[in-house]
């Protein structure tokens, strides 16, 4: 994510939880970026709404109690979510920082969270690193 300017906006998006409480919590507030006519680009990689990620431009509507909401996707971004449980040394942070540091260098972005022992990753499109036209 860039750093947070006055164009940054929080936008809400609400997520069914299922019988075992996973996602949970019943909305995830993400930062996006203004671009006018109610529309915003997330500039945040999705813990857990589905369906989204940095860089997709959403249709967003201001309700009643003054929270943006998503509505609807009108341009993917082309980059891929993914998330993964850390199971190593219980999802400590080192373990944590170790799957962050693996894929980094395979192109990614990503952070993780303690509390669920997650790490969530920004996979841009071709899904890696350039490639090396000297290796060819």
């Amino acid at each position: 994510m860039t750093n947070i300017s006055d164009d940054h906006v929080k936008v809400h998006f609400r997520m069914d939880v299922d019988e075992d409480g996973w996602p949970p919590a019943s909305v995830e507030s993400l930062w996006a970026v203004k671009l006018g006519n109610g529309t915003v680009q997330l500039d945040n990689t999705p813990w857990f709404v589905r369906g989204v990620a940095s860089g997709d431009i959403i249709r967003v509507e201001l309700e009643d109690d003054g929270v943006l909401y998503a509505r609807e996707t009108i341009q993917p971004s082309q980059n891929c979510t993914i998330r993964l449980i850390v199971l190593k040394d219980g999802g400590s942070g080192a373990a944590r920082q170790t799957v962050l540091d693996t894929f980094h260098s395979l192109g990614t972005t990503g952070e993780g969270i303690e509390r669920f022992r997650m790490v969530a990753l920004d996979v841009p499109p071709g899904g890696g690193p350039a490639e090396d036209p000297k290796a060819s």
